[in-house]
């Protein structure tokens, strides 16, 4: 049974702010922590995506350039968060591509 919650909580790590989940529930477990780690890393990034794409709609450029900065950093989550519950799914802590060296949860 621990496994399958340890699968659980790693998948859950990649919805957004469902990380808080396996944060909480087993925040022991290497496996876990690892794959929060990667799911928050991959949350602040898109976060930062958007703030920038909101900065720039203040600016007076059009709405075109932020849109597209949206629309591609979306897609771009989309992809890494289906890759990192890949992952997650067959128990592989690999990181992920562009931000999974970062580490915010020791």
């Amino acid at each position: 049974m621990a496994s399958d919650n340890t699968k659980l909580y790693s998948i859950l790590a990649y919805i957004g702010p469902l990380f808080l989940v396996g944060l909480l529930a087993d925040k022991d477990n290497p496996r876990v922590k690892f794959h929060v780690n990667q799911g928050l890393v991959l949350l602040l990034a898109w976060l930062a995506v958007w703030v920038a794409a909101l900065i720039l709609d203040i600016l007076p450029i059009g709405t075109l350039i932020p849109n597209l900065i949206r629309w591609i950093g979306g897609i771009v989550y989309l992809v890494l968060a289906v890759l990192g519950i890949l992952n997650a799914n067959n128990g592989v802590e690999k990181e992920l591509p562009f931000i999974g060296h970062i580490s915010l949860i020791k």
